[in-house]
């Protein structure tokens, strides 16, 4: 049984899509859930251009990664509090 380059590559993408879910689950700090989150939304993208549907591609880059995550990434920055005495 051979697997050609594309199944490959899905698995991969797939691959990193789940792994950036499980690390926006379990990640310590919320600007590393965000990241973690980036990276599954653009893992998603790559799947849409897998399926040859390169609008919903571009809607997924240009609305979640371009203008949502990184709005609210600011926003995560900017009011960040100390919760604690001491930053870990």
């Amino acid at each position: 049984m051979a697997i050609d380059f594309e199944a490959l590559v899905f698995v991969i993408v797939a691959g990193s899509a789940i792994a950036g879910a499980i690390g926006c689950v379990f990640a310590n700090r919320v600007a590393h859930s965000l990241l973690w989150l980036m990276l599954t939304f653009t893992a998603v993208a790559a799947v849409f251009l897998m399926a040859n549907a390169e609008m919903l591609a571009a809607i997924q880059i240009l609305v979640y990664l371009g203008s949502v995550m990184i709005v609210v990434q600011f926003g995560v920055m900017l009011t960040r509090r100390r919760i604690q005495d001491v930053e870990i």
